[in-house]
């Protein structure tokens, strides 16, 4: 499976029911270390044990805030999906109750909401008991259909029955999901918002009992449509605080395609009257205007160069054979590497030019396969020297003896190439490889070589399958063992194209050494494909599969843009100040063969200011990877607006190590809606009764940095920050949280050269769990050389900040961060001049558990 595919959307074709709808129970000795375990999140809510994903059926009811949420009652991944449960006074401290909506044979229980029917319009409860009820999708088992089904529950919500009149509302969909439910008052009616996903749309209908659904009206496509629509959530906010002023605000999750390239949440503000939400935001755009480098429009590639057969003679006027409708190119032309299909590669590279703007706008589509530094176009040879092993015959042997193997997912000798029910394996050479899919992903093994002398500086292999590192608890990894330990150690990528690694072997020479293939892996992903190993002097460098644009100077790649796995063609930019005067070229490459092996292109024109594609343009709840799902309370007293989200991302979510829990949700937020610098923008803080949690108050003092980071006297593993920092001269200034061991840190920082906030979690601790973890996030904030606000809250795996520029403009990023417990330190940090550290306040938290 794709590592983008969200689990949650589709049955696996051998899926277990287990038995056990309660919590786990837990022996003595493991309930006096729940919530004390290494990343366990102290304030922010996690279940004791199992998996956990969407937060589902928010609701205030009888002086308690309930939180439903995807569980699986009976293990620490994806599946048996049903309503987890969890109360809390204070939206602090939260009490887990027993699972409140099973799954059963015939069906999970996927994401939806609770109302309590004051009215009685079910006939579920009475007048003088009212029942709370559950709107939830309905996975169909047998089908994947998913569709609208209640339950109700006349206690509290302690026990729930689900209505014998199931489905409510079936289209017999299998991408029609999420409703949330709520009680519109100028109609005397309750209303749905529910996602047809893969249409990216929120359809909205009415019911006056819940049960019998009429069809109102849709929204969308609009905004981000880079992945499926999920999770939708309307409600009414008040402008300013004006209750005369209302508007709407319509959230959107959607999976891959958020700003931050996998999940993530949208919204809207607009208006709705019962039937229609309209946006105030129409989607229209123009670009910035600019000098044109190329648009293709002559009918031929100028002096641009083709090499390969992946870009024809000429540009092409919208789709090639084969190929699906082509859109959002400019004019008549573009620049289409689908010649001959996704098998065919080339090049596309224009003259050499002078820098003369600060921006190189263009327009983008096909393939999202990004350039990887380091790697190389076209055919590598392969290394020479001595060969170790070629998998070529028809058992384990090679030139120094014959390999062992351990269990079975090796079988008794090299596979052919692609293995029964696999994806297509390519990047091998010649006719076999070791591959450790025979029988599937839950078969496990090793393959382990005979002894050898390292007599050359490099160990060269392809290398491909799963990315589980060879220190994770179930790894996927190629290990080289010298006198009994293993020294050095690479895995695959979640992908089934074989690609060059090599080891560096200095130091070992002389050494007596063994190879060994590990595949103790039986989840997804859980196999390794490994070919052509090679002792060499030669370092071998990994081909590249990129399709995409690149900006060369001096012939190497500085900036580079990708698309996004779409025949829909938008803008990107290469930030281009630093370069003016300077000699540049553009190239566009195809140097992928498989799926979407291609790319498209059109528009190259510099310009003053950069050109935003649409998901840049889109309106983000949160700019981090780590929020998804979002979702507020209903009947909160007031009229309070509080959301919460899931803490995690389906690139990497069943992945993160942790356990026996897996997942946390993001601590509470209210929300209100302010004019901002002429727009209305939905502003976030953390709920007030954080503040019950503060302890060990630290101020500290005033303080100019200059080119480089300095310890503040701030220490903990769960802290709330709030600090005003000030642009100097420095091009990157800011915060580094959880500080310490082996130079482990995690940066929120500010780019005074792009203008934009940044949390940066590359070297936060454990990132090698998954390829998509280690990163850097970015959020757009003009500072104008006035002062960055930030407020900040750091708990044992997570960091959440909240940005603000002078004039109230708000982003909000939210990462998780897997650290050594003892890194623990807070430093102030600029980088190439000096900053201000005019403010900082810091409290520690108190855990919520204890």
């Amino acid at each position: 499976m794709s590592i983008t595919t969200r689990p949650r959307r589709r049955l696996l074709t051998a899926l277990t029911v287990l038995s056990g709808l309660g919590l786990l129970a837990a022996t003595p000795a493991a309930a006096d270390t729940l919530y004390h375990e290494q990343y366990r999140p102290q304030f922010h809510f996690t279940p004791a044990q199992n998996w956990m994903n969407d937060p589902n059926g928010l609701i205030w009811y009888k002086g308690k805030y309930h939180l439903f949420f995807q569980y699986n009652p009976s293990g620490n991944s994806w599946g048996n999906i049903s309503w987890g449960h969890a109360v809390s006074t204070d939206l602090v401290h939260w009490k887990q109750l027993p699972v409140a909506i099973p799954q059963d044979d015939d069906e999970m229980v996927f994401s939806g909401s609770v109302v309590l029917d004051k009215n009685n319009t079910t006939g579920f409860g009475t007048k003088k008991n009212p029942p709370l009820v559950a709107v939830y999708t309905s996975l169909v088992k047998s089908t994947n259909v998913q569709r609208q089904s209640l339950a109700y529950s006349t206690d509290g919500g302690t026990t729930w029955t689900k209505y014998s009149g199931n489905p409510v509302l079936d289209l017999g969909s299998v991408n029609f999901r999420d409703p949330k439910v709520f009680w519109y008052a100028p109609t005397h009616s309750w209303l749905m918002a529910v996602a047809l996903s893969d249409q990216h749309k929120i359809a909205f209908y009415s019911s006056s009992d819940l049960k019998n659904w009429t069809h109102q009206s849709d929204f969308g496509p609009a905004g981000a449509t880079g992945g499926v629509w999920e999770c939708p959530d309307l409600f009414p906010l008040p402008v300013d605080g004006n209750a005369k002023k209302t508007k709407w605000v319509l959230a959107v999750n959607l999976n891959p395609g958020a700003i931050a390239g996998g999940s993530g949440a949208q919204y809207f503000v607009g208006d709705f009257d019962g039937k229609k939400f309209t946006a105030d935001d129409r989607g229209t755009y123009t670009p910035p205007s600019g000098t044109a480098l190329q648009d293709f429009e002559s009918g031929s590639f100028g002096d641009w160069t083709a090499s390969g057969s992946a870009f024809g003679t000429a540009p092409t006027t919208g789709a090639l054979d084969g190929q699906s409708a082509v859109t959002g190119f400019d004019g008549k032309n573009l620049a289409n590497s689908f010649h001959g299909g996704d098998a065919s590669t080339g090049t596309l590279t224009s003259p050499a030019f002078t820098v003369t703007s600060n921006y190189i706008n263009f327009k983008v589509g096909g393939g999202n396969h990004p350039y990887q530094p380091g790697s190389i176009q076209g055919d590598e040879p392969t290394p020479t020297g001595e060969t170790l092993a070629d998998f070529e015959g028809g058992a384990y042997t090679s030139p120094i003896g014959g390999w062992t193997t351990t269990g079975d997912a090796f079988g008794t000798g090299p596979a052919r190439g692609t293995l029964p029910n696999q994806q297509q394996v390519t990047g091998y050479l010649g006719s076999g490889l070791a591959n450790s899919y025979l029988n599937g992903d839950a078969t496990t093994g090793t393959l382990t070589s005979p002894a050898f002398t390292i007599d050359k500086k490099y160990l060269d292999f392809l290398i491909g399958g799963g990315y589980h590192a060879a220190s994770s608890d179930a790894p996927t990894a190629v290990e080289l063992v010298v006198d009994g330990k293993v020294v050095r150690s690479a895995t695959g990528a979640n992908g089934e194209a074989l690609n060059w690694a090599s080891w560096d072997l200095s130091g070992l020479q002389g050494k007596q050494a063994q190879i060994k293939v590990v595949d103790a892996n039986s989840g997804g992903w859980g196999h390794l494909n490994l070919d052509q190993v090679v002792l060499s002097d030669t370092q071998a460098k990994p081909h590249s599969d990129e399709t995409g644009v690149n900006l060369l100077l001096d012939g190497k790649v500085v900036q580079s843009a990708t698309g996004a796995n779409s025949e829909n063609l938008d803008w990107a930019s290469f930030n281009t100040a630093a370069y003016k005067g300077k000699q540049v070229q553009l190239q566009i490459v195809d140097a992928n063969t498989g799926g979407w092996g291609h790319v498209l292109a059109d528009q190259f024109t510099a310009a003053d200011k950069p050109a935003l594609s649409t998901t840049r343009r889109a309106h983000w709840l949160d700019y981090g990877q780590d929020f998804y799902a979002a979702n507020t309370f209903t009947d909160v007293p007031g009229g309070r607006r509080v959301m919460i989200a899931w803490m995690n991302s389906w690139n990497y979510g069943g992945n993160i190590p942790t356990s026996p829990w897996r997942s946390a949700d993001t601590f509470p937020r209210q929300l209100a809606l302010r004019t901002v610098n002429g727009k209305t923008q939905l502003v976030q803080n953390p709920v007030s009764e954080l503040k019950t949690l503060r302890s060990g108050t630290t101020t500290v003092p005033a303080r100019t940095v200059t080119n480089g980071a300095g310890p503040l006297n701030v220490h903990g593993s769960t802290l709330e920050l709030k600090a005003d920092l000030t642009p100097g001269t420095a091009t990157r200034f800011g915060l580094d949280v959880r500080t310490g061991a082996a130079g482990q840190r995690t940066r929120i920082g500010y780019d005074t050269t792009t203008g934009e906030v940044y949390l940066d979690r590359t070297a936060s601790g454990a990132t090698d769990f998954d390829p998509a973890f280690s990163s850097t996030e970015h959020a757009p904030l003009a500072l104008d050389g006035k002062p960055l606000h930030l407020h900040v809250l750091v708990d044992a795996s997570s960091v959440e900040v909240y940005a603000r520029n002078a004039r109230g403009e708000q982003v909000v990023l939210t990462d998780q961060i897997f650290p050594d417990p003892s890194s623990t330190g807070v430093d102030v940090f600029a980088d190439d001049g000096t900053a201000e550290l005019t403010h900082l306040q810091a409290w520690r938290l108190a855990s919520t558990w204890k």
